[in-house]
């Protein structure tokens, strides 16, 4: 019966020209911004009940003939939606058809650490927060990886998700792009690089990524650190250090820090650390693969964001005077 009536009445507006007004009036909503979540699968019938039941205030049979009568009711896409003022029933269908997802977005910046990356998820409004509660090693597991450290595994970017979305779902997504850019760059490596697998090109874009202060040195980063593997002289890189002290850097690196020895310590330990310590971007993938083509084996901080390159260390030596005791 109730089916009946709600044909009735659709009919009856159609038939009275009243149609096209119901259609371009605004909804009444339950409050200023709805949430509709459609499943895989829902029926046409069970959007427009989900409808009302999340603030809609109309007819929840006139809603499904409306969806029936358009012809698009099987078009209706799976999806999280919002509802807002001033949305018409012409205008929901039309949404619900195209799949217009209420959307946000995270950014995972260049350089953080898989720490920061997890504290972004977990701040992130309208994620699901699924592996919460997992160690790293877990979710590199359940994302098809179990042998990969997840440091440095995902790629820096802007990421937009549907409310409700998982942020295992995300990462996946990051390391689908990491992999895809850290392929492209292992095809571009110079003949003479040092880097025997594209794990060790992660780790030493991780490494230029951390050291690089001003974008136009990234290069010459890249061929300080080059040149070192070449010749088997220690990294010394400071931010390796720093990733091995882990929770004990209190943001003063000291000496008797350089000393410690730890997997990561490049001046204690030879060659490159045994994981990522980042996230590199692509630039610091690419200067991995192709640095500038010099014989620098020293850089020091200007002070301004710029680096000092030295080919020997009397020059370096005669740079940490000029820009770091100001001699």
């Amino acid at each position: 019966m109730r089916r009946f009536l709600g044909l009735v009445l659709v009919l009856v507006l159609s038939g009275s020209g009243l149609a096209a007004w119901w259609l371009n009036q605004s909804l009444t909503l339950g409050a200023p911004v709805l949430d509709l979540s459609v499943e895989a699968g829902t029926s046409p019938r069970a959007v427009a009940q989900a409808a009302v039941e999340a603030g809609v205030q109309t007819s929840a049979l006139t809603l499904y003939w409306w969806f029936r009568l358009s012809g698009q009711a099987r078009m209706i896409k799976a999806g999280s939606y919002e509802i807002e003022t001033n949305t018409t029933p012409r205008s929901l269908l039309a949404k619900l058809v195209r799949g217009e997802e209420s959307l946000r977005a995270v950014t995972l910046v260049e350089g953080w650490s898989f720490k920061q990356v997890r504290a972004a998820l977990s701040n992130a409004e309208h994620l699901t927060h699924d592996t919460k509660a997992f160690s790293p090693d877990l979710i590199m597991n359940m994302l098809g990886h179990p042998e990969r450290p997840a440091e440095g595994s995902f790629y820096p970017d802007t990421y937009t998700y549907a409310k409700g979305s998982s942020d295992l779902a995300l990462l996946r997504r990051a390391l689908r792009a990491m992999d895809k850019h850290l392929a492209a760059a292992w095809l571009l490596r110079t003949p003479d690089s040092p880097l025997k697998t594209p794990e060790e090109l992660l780790t030493l874009a991780s490494i230029i990524e951390k050291e690089t202060g001003r974008a136009s040195d990234r290069a010459m980063i890249a061929s300080v650190f080059t040149n070192r593997l070449n010749i088997g002289m220690l990294l010394q890189t400071d931010p390796t250090v720093i990733y091995g002290l882990g929770d004990k850097f209190d943001g003063n690196l000291r000496r008797r820090d350089l000393l410690a020895d730890t997997p990561w310590n490049t001046y204690t330990r030879a060659g490159l650390p045994p994981t990522p310590i980042a996230m590199p971007g692509k630039p610091a993938l690419l200067a991995a693969v192709q640095p500038a083509s010099s014989k620098a084996l020293y850089f020091v901080a200007r002070g301004d964001g710029s680096s000092q390159f030295s080919d020997s260390l009397d020059a370096h030596n005669r740079a940490v005077n000029k820009y770091q005791r100001g001699q």
